[in-house]
């Protein structure tokens, strides 16, 4: 059986389903598509706002796991 956009997990028992990665083809023509779209003079803008969004979602997964661990600090102190 062949999967067209997914691609099964090995080894997982519910047979769940992941992403296949993007080639560079496909890397190429999602680019050349956002040039067209957005053209030169906004790309770079575009780009630079994604990089903010990234890097503010990663702040915040890292500060959630952070409180989850000082959660778990308190619970054995108090035990």
């Amino acid at each position: 059986m062949r999967y067209t956009y997914y691609d099964r997990i090995a080894g997982d028992p519910s047979g769940a389903l992941r992403p296949m990665p993007i080639g560079p083809m496909q890397l190429v023509i999602i680019l050349l598509i956002a040039l067209i779209v957005l053209g030169p003079k906004r790309l770079p803008e575009a780009g630079k706002s994604l990089g903010h969004g990234l890097r503010e979602f990663k702040n915040s997964l890292s500060s959630m796991h952070s409180n989850d661990d000082d959660a778990e600090d308190a619970k054995q102190i108090k035990t």
